[in-house]
């Protein structure tokens, strides 16, 4: 199989990029942060690039990066949240093992910060905005992903077991082939429950 063993998807403030650095941890592959790839790629922050070019170039660039990623990137690959608004790009992600997280107000009002250095919830009401683009993204998210975990509640290492977990109990009870513990297992010292 070429391009991640796992990607996350999910809402502004989701814990895609937390979650997903110990899940990687976890199984012992690399991590990757599609915001991060873009940034490297740009040599601009999100924040400059939505400022300088707009959204509509900020996405063309985002889908390029993705489509990258997704092709090499052999560990877990967190997503922005926005990443599967283009039909092309959500096909993409969904020919892949692909978590949704989802989380509920209250934790996106104690995760996004009011906005900051989130271009999409610039604006004097950041929750409202966060609500508006979720229900608006929530179906593409659910059409990507073949799982969907809560991530409102629990510490990081909690949110990753449910999400190993997850993967796990689906793979068990498909046809054999390479899982999610296959490819950690080349990894000396990677261990589940640590």
């Amino acid at each position: 199989m070429h391009g991640p063993r796992l990607v996350l998807i999910g809402p502004m403030g989701a814990g895609k990029t937390t979650v997903g650095r110990e899940v990687a941890r976890r199984l012992g592959v690399p991590f990757a942060d599609l915001d991060a790839l873009i940034v490297d790629r740009d040599g601009r922050s999100i924040p400059e690039i939505f400022a300088a070019d707009g959204e509509e170039a900020f996405r063309r660039l985002e889908a390029r990066v993705l489509a990258h990623a997704l092709a090499t990137h052999a560990g877990v690959l967190a997503l922005g949240g926005g990443a599967v608004g283009d039909p092309a790009s959500r096909a993409l992600v969904a020919s892949h093992p692909t978590v949704l997280l989802e989380i509920d107000e209250s934790a996106a009002l104690r995760r996004v910060h009011a906005g900051r250095g989130r271009p999409m919830l610039a604006g004097e009401d950041p929750l409202e905005r966060w609500r508006t683009l979720t229900a608006e993204r929530l179906p593409l998210y659910r059409e990507a992903a073949r799982w969907s975990i809560e991530a409102s509640r629990g510490d990081v290492p909690a949110v990753a077991r449910r999400v190993i977990a997850a993967v796990r109990e689906t793979e068990r009870d498909h046809e054999p082939g390479t899982t999610i513990d296959q490819v950690g297992a080349a990894a000396p010292g990677t261990k589940e429950d640590a």
